[in-house]
């Protein structure tokens, strides 16, 4: 038996490899039982609490951490063991690309629940941690591109002529995509500075509709008609855009025109009518109501009035119920609408209105 324990495979004895073996197997049970016991009941008592943060390290326990006892465990057991230099060159490697996939997995992740932490506190958080994808997108390019030239640096090559090159192509770059680069840059002005959010329905020249997507590079939007509509953020940023979910109450200005042969007692009804016409409705504040001014072939009135909300839909309810009030009050008053007319007089007739001109 102590002759077979002896026994020299491949630089180590019989003896040592079952120590190694003895020593991963150990350690699985017992990072096993850590995960079924301590785990889970670490995870059962954060769930019943209110902040986040303890969920998220509960999380990044069960994500990294466990892992990485599992992989420590097999790294202790065959340090045990002696190694050709080409296979210990091997395990280093190996554990160092482990512990570096790791890192930048925390480290990402961290960086991305801060970020969507920080978003949510703002208000409709909810909404606009739908709009992080393209920060989401940069993000792990920046993390994992700095973690992979940390693993390239720990493993031996030579990360600063890699950067040297990487600077002088990314010049190179920046001058051929200057209009992707302005897109990309005016991204996180949208982002940030929050002109538009998805869902709001923007108005750009004369294109109109609800945002949808915005995204890197192009921001979409659904026109009344259905079609989507495609623009670059850049044109986005250096254009005036009119977005009407942020109108908090609308002005509404409009005009009613009744006839020449309207009665002085009539004229100085209409006022009232209009008036009562708009305090009426709900959600509306009148402003004023006046005889404005004598047209061509009619008389003309203007209202004002401020709609309490921005919805249109809502807007053009109240519109009509204005417009069916007025319409009531004048058939009682006897009041008529203008529309445009001519009246032609001859030489020789009369007319009994005294506003109507004569002719000799």
């Amino acid at each position: 038996m102590q002759e077979t324990l002896e026994r020299i495979y491949f630089n180590n004895s019989v003896q040592a490899y079952l120590i190694a073996a003895a020593i991963i197997l150990i350690g699985m049970i017992v990072v096993k039982a850590f995960k079924d016991i301590v785990y889970k009941r670490l995870k059962k008592l954060s769930a019943a609490t209110d902040s986040n943060i303890d969920d998220y390290v509960i999380e990044s326990i069960g994500k990294f951490g466990i892992p990485i006892l599992y992989f420590l465990v097999i790294y202790i057991g065959l340090r045990t063991l002696t190694f050709s230099a080409r296979v210990t060159r091997i395990i280093e490697v190996a554990t160092t690309v482990v512990i570096t996939f790791f890192a930048i997995r925390f480290i990402a992740t961290t960086i991305l629940l801060l970020l969507r932490t920080y978003v949510r506190k703002q208000e409709n958080g909810e909404e606009k941690v739908k709009q992080l994808g393209g920060i989401i997108f940069i993000v792990n390019v920046v993390v994992w591109g700095i973690g992979l030239l940390f693993l390239l640096d720990n493993i031996g090559f030579d990360v600063t002529a890699m950067i040297a090159g990487l600077g002088i192509g990314g010049i190179a770059i920046a001058l051929a995509a200057q209009n992707i680069l302005g897109d990309l840059f005016n991204y996180f002005v949208i982002f940030f500075d929050r002109p538009f959010e998805i869902g709001d329905f923007i108005i750009i020249d004369n294109k109109m509709g609800s945002v949808e997507y915005i995204g890197l590079k192009t921001t979409r939007v659904k026109s009344l008609s259905g079609e989507q509509l495609v623009f670059s953020n850049s044109d986005l940023t250096s254009s005036r855009i009119h977005n009407y979910k942020r109108m908090q109450r609308r002005r509404i200005v409009f005009q009613v025109t009744v006839i020449y042969q309207t009665s002085l007692e009539q004229l100085k009804e209409i006022p009232k009518v209009l008036r009562a016409a708009v305090e009426a409705q709900e959600n509306v504040l009148f402003d004023r109501a006046h005889f404005a001014s004598y047209g061509d072939s009619s008389l003309n009135f203007e209202i004002v009035y401020n709609v309490l909300t921005g919805d249109y839909n809502q807007y053009m309810d109240i519109q009509q119920a204005i417009n069916l009030r007025i319409f009531e009050e004048f058939q009682r008053l006897g009041v008529e609408f203008a529309y445009p007319t001519r009246t032609l007089y001859l030489a020789g007739q009369t007319e009994e209105n005294p506003l109507a001109p004569k002719f000799q």
